[in-house]
């Protein structure tokens, strides 16, 4: 983003356009953090996602965790989404693999009731399955704080790149 004097003066529409999906498929985030404009910070402004975050009702948390895709298999995504799981080479499974990816995605979701988050960026598709497949024995209150974690670790990079544009 440009500068911050800037994006202190976007409206409220252009600002949900470039945040709108810090938080995976939520823009209503984008909207309350619009509403506590101006930023002094870009750091300011990431702490302010991450604050109204935080302080949302655990249903709400619920829904953002609901509304990721699935890992490898998820074929309508976010660009956002999709750019993270390439990046990742998530789109270059083998048939084992995506296998899987389908059978951890299945037993995960029917556990925990969301799907499998993770933060994929800077890690490979070994690591990701690796993750999956400890992360899967947690208990269910321990993965939804772990969620939590990555959905927070997903909104700082997301934000990280949007800086960097």
């Amino acid at each position: 983003m440009n500068t911050l004097d800037k994006l202190n003066k976007l409206n409220k529409s252009d600002f949900v356009s470039i945040f709108g999906n810090v938080f995976e498929k939520t823009t209503w985030i984008a909207e309350k953090v619009f509403n506590l404009r101006p930023f002094k910070t870009y750091d300011e402004l990431s702490n302010k996602f991450i604050s109204v975050f935080e302080n949302e009702k655990k249903e709400n948390h619920l829904k953002i965790l609901i509304s990721h895709p699935d890992l490898a298999i998820e074929e309508k995504m976010t660009t956002d989404s999709a750019k993270e799981q390439s990046g990742a080479q998530l789109n270059e499974c083998t048939k084992e693999e995506l296998e899987e990816f389908l059978k951890l995605n299945k037993e995960y979701k029917k556990k925990f009731k969301f799907p499998f988050i993770i933060a994929v960026v800077g890690k490979n598709k070994n690591e990701i399955l690796n993750s999956f497949r400890k992360r899967i024995k947690n208990e269910v209150n321990q993965e939804f704080l772990e969620a939590i974690i990555q959905v927070k670790k997903i909104a700082l990079l997301r934000l990280k790149d949007i800086n960097k544009e």
